[in-house]
């Protein structure tokens, strides 16, 4: 099988969210930045899902650790064939290869190839990355999407006459027990971001075909959610100085 030549170095095969019910998640206001940058992922189908990058030989007969790069890493039991994606410097197409044998070290993973069996041949491979084509990625349960899938993701408010809120940067998955969309909106610049609940009781529809995001927010959260005054801003900074 030829393998599609890549269009960049692909996507992590990486974080699931549910939506689920709003408990806890207050409505937040909005934070300054966002670690997805300025730009929404394009809407094209990566040809490449990524699950690891060979970091060094280990060993003498080939081994070589890598860093795993997939929330999924009981799937390397039935990922005997997989794709090498070689680092620029290469530049040569992806190569098919089959793994004889691996096991996780601490937070990493050692993979052994066939046909790779010493330290020169595994140090040839230092750099790569270990990709699946996107057809294999995981399948989620239903009611779980993939954080990359969000990414770029226009968020529509049915409640106000389907109207666009903005589109999703980033998602927030450390400050709440409910995810939180961070969302540029829409005439805004950057620093005004907006976090949203992902929660059931919002959400209507994933539309992965047309990027956007259907959901009824609740009257309110986008007022509370709009950026400090200047008055509230001092009284944040005067809170702070306090013993």
């Amino acid at each position: 099988m030829v393998p599609p030549r890549p269009t960049g170095s692909g996507k992590r095969e990486g974080h699931a969210v549910s939506a689920r019910p709003p408990e806890g998640a207050s409505p937040r206001r909005s934070r300054t930045g966002s670690a997805a940058g300025e730009k929404p992922r394009p809407a094209e189908t990566p040809a490449w899902i990524l699950v690891a990058r060979l970091i060094r030989p280990h060993g003498r007969r080939g081994e070589l650790v890598a860093e795993i790069l997939t929330d999924f890493p009981e799937r390397f039991h039935q990922r005997a064939r997989l794709w090498l994606i070689p680092p620029p410097r290469v530049g040569s197409r992806p190569r098919e290869m089959r793994m004889e044998n691996f096991w996780f070290l601490r937070s990493r993973i050692v993979m052994k190839f066939q046909g790779v069996d010493s330290i020169n041949e595994a140090e040839a491979l230092r750099g790569y990355e270990v990709a699946i084509p996107f057809a294999e990625r995981t399948q989620l349960e239903a009611g779980s999407v993939y954080v990359s899938d969000l990414i770029g993701c226009r968020v529509i408010d049915l409640n106000r006459t389907a109207s666009e809120v903005g589109t999703v940067v980033d998602v927030d998955r450390a400050s709440s027990s409910t995810e939180l969309l961070v969302v540029r909106p829409a005439g805004r610049g950057a620093g005004e971001d907006l976090l949203i609940p992902f929660a059931a009781n919002y959400l209507v529809r994933v539309d992965a075909e047309h990027r956007q995001l259907e959901m009824r927010l609740p009257e309110g959260l986008l007022e509370i959610n709009a950026p400090m005054t200047e008055e509230e801003k001092r009284e944040a900074a005067e809170a702070s100085r306090r013993p």
